[in-house]
């Protein structure tokens, strides 16, 4: 078999696994457990512990500092398992190894190998009148499974969803990160910060095993005063340690860079100085300091420091698809997967620092169970006209709903609809091109799928 056709077929075996995973219940229908990814992931003999585990939970910026954290740990010469949620293009995204996505072919076998197993547990769930696994559980069961496979010396993940009943929670994590905490998914995690916060915090595990490994450490970024009484009440309460930013640990400087910027980290056993990080924008600066520091609590023997160089190393080959991504030049297009109104406040920041556009077309198309309004409070400043459009998804919001409430913000004459999203990228161009404006850009926001989408169109998938 030539090397076209393997690769062919890999794809085609990849879309077939990808379909059965399809036909659970997908990633909004949650399934309020633990007990099952733990049962399916003994059967294959203990899995989730295979190799200590660094956890990442929070609103927002958790990808970006689960892929900083991998990069620093990975430059150490460790061998690093990445789990993320959600993907771009392919969900083998969500599965990386040595920093890339598994390969489709390992994708493929390893769920083939764990589908008895899979499909046992979910015998017993049925006969129990309980629903099957979900696609997230069977997802972060294989995800287990690769890691175990490879076989890999640390593990990376991101929760999916809050923290304490969430499928990565199985994995008793030896440094819990919790990036900043805001208001999303209320109906499963709760109206209130305190709530959401609570919930998270359920990843700061004892062991349940005979012999306990010892409590884990967290490290927690910038909250509200809100989510950090949560927090602390809840380190207090498990009596773990914490190393809190502002308190423990802070970013001291950065400086604006080409491509990037230059940050300078108050580490908990050093300063960390003049870190290019390839990213734009103050919080991704805030996701470097925290993702330093929890592979300092993860590497770091006594009062030994990181090398600084071995540092820079790592975050210097950081990317973060999708999370204020370049993604075309002539005009300037930018691509980000804001969501929620927190996500869009630091958006909106990044535009102003990072890019100087001198006319801004932001192009938009959000989901229907989103905060619409609280979005477009955090954006209607950043842009002189609204593209509105419709993402290829059964959770999009109607484009004519969304003007229409893009409208309660912005003149009439700055909101123009679009059907789809290549109509909406094409008149967005236009409008730049003939903007007259030396420094026209163009974002697109809403969600990761909008964004998913616009670099497909715009021949940006990786």
């Amino acid at each position: 078999m030539s090397t076209d056709e393997r690769e062919e077929n890999s794809q085609s075996q990849l879309v077939r696994v990808y379909a059965a995973l399809l036909a659970r219940a997908g990633e909004t229908q949650v399934e309020v457990r633990l007990d099952a990814t733990r049962r399916a992931c003994e059967l294959l003999g203990d899995i989730h512990r295979a190799a200590p585990t660094i956890t990442v939970t929070g609103t927002n910026g958790k990808t970006s500092t689960a892929r900083m954290i991998d990069s620093i740990v990975s430059a150490h010469d460790l061998r690093v398992g990445r789990f993320t949620s959600p993907h771009l293009h392919s969900v083998t995204e969500r599965i990386s190894v040595d920093g890339d996505p598994v390969p489709a072919e390992t994708f493929v076998r390893v769920h083939d190998e764990i589908s008895p197993v899979l499909d046992l547990v979910d015998a017993e769930l049925v006969t129990a009148g309980r629903g099957r696994l979900t696609f997230f559980e069977a997802l972060t069961i294989l995800a287990f499974a690769v890691f175990a496979d490879a076989p890999v010396d640390v593990v990376v993940t991101e929760v999916g969803m809050g923290g304490e009943w969430d499928s990565t929670n199985v994995a008793d994590a030896e440094v819990c990160v919790f990036t900043k905490i805001g208001l999303d998914h209320q109906v499963f995690l709760g109206d209130t910060l305190t709530e959401i916060a609570t919930t998270k915090a359920g990843i700061l595990n004892r062991s349940i095993d005979p012999s306990p490994a010892p409590n884990p450490v967290a490290v927690i970024g910038a909250q509200t005063e809100e989510a950090q009484s949560a927090l602390d009440a809840e380190v207090e309460r498990r009596h773990v340690v914490a190393l809190t930013e502002e308190r423990s640990f802070r970013l001291l400087d950065r400086t604006r860079a080409v491509d990037g910027q230059l940050i300078t980290v108050q580490g908990i056993r050093d300063v960390y100085t003049d870190i290019f990080l390839p990213l734009h924008g103050i919080h991704q600066a805030h996701n470097a300091a925290l993702a330093l520091i929890a592979a300092e609590a993860f590497l770091s023997d006594e009062d030994k420091p990181l090398v600084l160089d071995t540092v820079a190393e790592g975050l210097s080959h950081v990317t973060s698809p999708g999370r204020a991504e370049l993604v075309r030049t002539g005009p300037a297009v930018v691509v980000d997967g804001a969501h929620n109104p927190d996500a869009a406040h630091v958006l909106a920041e990044t535009i102003t620092e990072a890019f100087d556009f001198d006319y801004t077309v932001m192009v938009l198309a959000m989901f229907a169970d989103k905060d619409v309004l609280g979005v477009l409070e955090e954006l209607h400043r950043s842009a002189d006209v609204f593209v509105v459009s419709e993402a290829l998804n059964s959770r999009a919001l109607d484009a004519h709903e969304l003007a229409e409430a893009v409208r309660e913000w912005v003149d009439e004459d700055s909101v123009i609809e679009t059907p789809d999203l290549n109509a909406a990228l094409m008149k967005a161009i236009d409008l730049a091109n003939n903007s007259g404006a030396t420094s026209p850009g163009i974002v697109v926001t809403g969600s990761l799928h909008t964004v998913a989408e616009a670099r497909l169109l715009l021949g940006k998938e990786e």
